[in-house]
């Protein structure tokens, strides 16, 4: 397997502020300068990066530039994540238009993951009919992804419409996407992502790996928390898969640069 880091450790994430008044103009991003990001991960010992789409943006009519950039550090493009709101069906015209664009970006420089974040939780709280909607645009999305040449895989996220194990479960059970196992938010949400993993592995297409305090629901470097990483991986192996596994460690409030080379090591020990 390859070892790849998000982006979003040295930053975090924000969102293009027009898309309060405009939807298909709403991306993720992080605050910074990508190059710096490119050498603290190479630094570290990785080869390979994710990223948020928007930070594709400036570099949409010079994506050479950006290719130069991540070949230069040594790197490959694992993944680009992105993410919609999904459950409001008078928005998908505004929101396809922004994942195509999207899309267009993550095959132009040559990711090989297109991960997908979201579903809104209405002020009212969620519905059912919201999962079914969602999981219909959720296919769209993933079969214009695959027309690109991307690997399309849902990422249940805190604070979305699949939170819970039983949130999750209701929207996979209405779109056929591939999955992305982000252990720590599985657990975060309540989740066993051994079972996860096991009964999903099948679809199992991604791999986020961060750990986790359960008090705080704060992310850590591999092995500074409570998650039975080694369980985890287990896991992993059991299902084949056999593809980047990408660490994230967004929020945390140490040194980054010391933390991707910390859980780099600890990949290194326990995956074979």
């Amino acid at each position: 397997m390859k070892f790849a880091y998000e982006a979003n450790a040295w930053g975090g994430v924000i969102g293009t502020s027009g898309a309060v008044t405009n939807l298909g103009s709403g991306f993720y991003e992080t605050p910074g300068d990508i190059r710096e990001t490119v050498k603290a991960i190479a630094a570290a010992g990785y080869t390979g990066l994710e990223l948020f789409d928007g930070n594709l943006l400036p570099f949409e009519d010079t994506i050479p530039d950006f290719t130069s950039i991540v070949r230069d550090g040594g790197l490959e493009v694992a993944g680009v994540y992105s993410g919609g709101q999904f459950i409001y069906p008078d928005a998908h015209e505004d929101e396809l238009a922004r994942f195509d664009r999207s899309i267009g970006l993550a095959a132009a420089v040559g990711a090989r993951h297109y991960v997908i974040g979201g579903g809104a939780i209405r002020s009212s709280g969620r519905r059912d009919e919201d999962y079914t909607v969602a999981g219909e645009l959720l296919d769209v999305v993933a079969g214009r992804a695959a027309d690109a040449g991307l690997i399309a895989s849902y990422h249940p996220h805190l604070g979305s419409l699949a939170q819970s194990p039983e949130q999750i479960d209701k929207l996979l059970y209405r779109t056929s996407i591939g999955v992305c196992a982000d252990v720590a938010h599985i657990a975060a949400g309540g989740g066993d992502p051994v079972d996860f993993i096991d009964r999903y592995q099948e679809r199992l297409v991604y791999v986020h790996l961060k750990d986790l305090d359960l008090a705080s629901n704060g992310f850590l470097p591999l092995g500074d928390g409570d998650l039975k990483l080694v369980d985890i991986i287990d896991a992993v192996s059991r299902a084949g898969y056999d593809d980047w596994i990408t660490v994230e460690l967004d929020g945390y409030p140490g040194d980054q640069n010391e933390a991707a080379r910390h859980s780099l090591r600890y990949m290194q020990e326990h995956i074979r």
